[in-house]
């Protein structure tokens, strides 16, 4: 690109070497708080759509199991395999302590609709696909978490590199960016560890950890865990708390173990951007970017 290009893109005069912040710029104005979310990022006319209604429970099922596949296919892709480690639950519409989950052994970017097995909260398989097993340490957490948890439709659990590293510190994530915010009050820090969870009394204390209202729990020395009220929900939450403890980490580190000091978003803009941007129908609408390109590059192989 010729310099006289540069030019045109380029402020004129020097650049600033510090941080500026205008003097008469103390309060920041918030726009839209009259409009629902979707509404408020959808500008113009038309709206994104939000979640589906059905009025048949067996159509509603296939539609939950097909974005659950989606969304297995999408951690395939995120790199979030590790072994035959992770699991994804959907709270079956019909039967409310009914689950459906994930069968132990199959890698993620393999996962179809069909594979998916139900499970009632006694551990008992009652549907779905009995080739193989779900996982135990699997059932244990979710079965916890959706039983203490009526308003929980799905959760999301794996052991995901920058979730493990962070949880070490048994911290919660910083309000450091805009995405970060979805998370603002709204997640908690199991801080113990308790082995491989092979009990239901560890699967209800991490049920217990993450709390009656919160999105997401970080499992010290074990991963993240979100929740939603759809499986597109707790995903692509699941991937933008990944995302939270992959930038938590780089900030550490670029800190210098806090020789430059972090600045944080005030409670006051975390609140109001964890308002407008969390909600459970901007979250789904969220995921259904990764569940299309899914469904293009797979031509709907995960549907089967």
């Amino acid at each position: 690109m010729a310099p006289t290009a540069i030019s045109d893109i380029l402020p004129s005069g020097p650049f600033a070497s510090k941080s500026v912040k205008p003097a008469d710029q103390e309060h920041h104005v918030h726009g839209m708080e009259d409009k629902s979310p979707m509404a408020a990022i959808s500008h113009g006319d038309v709206m994104l759509p939000g979640v589906p209604t059905f009025t048949d429970m067996a159509a509603k099922r296939q539609w939950q199991l097909e974005h659950m596949a989606a969304a297995f296919r999408h951690w395939a892709r995120e790199g979030y395999v590790e072994g035959i480690s992770g699991h994804i639950s959907v709270r079956d519409p019909e039967h409310e302590d009914v689950f459906w989950t994930n069968p132990l052994g199959v890698h993620f970017g393999l996962l179809k609709a069909s594979d998916m097995i139900a499970v009632n909260f006694d551990g008992k398989v009652v549907g779905g696909n009995r080739t193989r097993p779900p996982n135990a340490a699997g059932f244990l957490i979710h079965s916890e978490v959706h039983k203490a948890r009526p308003d929980v439709h799905a959760v999301c659990h794996a052991h995901t590199v920058y979730g493990k590293a962070w949880s070490v510190f048994g911290k919660p994530i910083e309000m450091l960016t805009q995405d970060a915010c979805k998370f603002y009050k709204s997640h908690s820090v199991y801080n113990s560890y308790g082995g491989v969870v092979l009990a239901s009394e560890e699967g209800a204390q991490i049920a217990k950890a993450l709390g009656p209202t919160n999105k997401a729990a970080i499992l010290r020395n074990h991963g993240i865990l979100t929740v939603g009220k759809t499986v597109d929900e707790a995903a692509f939450l699941f991937l933008s708390m990944e995302h939270a403890c992959q930038g938590q980490l780089l900030a550490e580190a670029a800190s210098q173990g806090g020789n430059i000091p972090k600045v944080l978003i005030d409670d006051e803009e975390a609140a109001y951007t964890n308002k407008m941007e969390s909600d459970s129908e901007t979250c789904y609408a969220e995921f259904q970017a990764y569940y299309e390109w899914e469904d293009y590059h797979t031509k709907g192989e995960f549907k089967k």
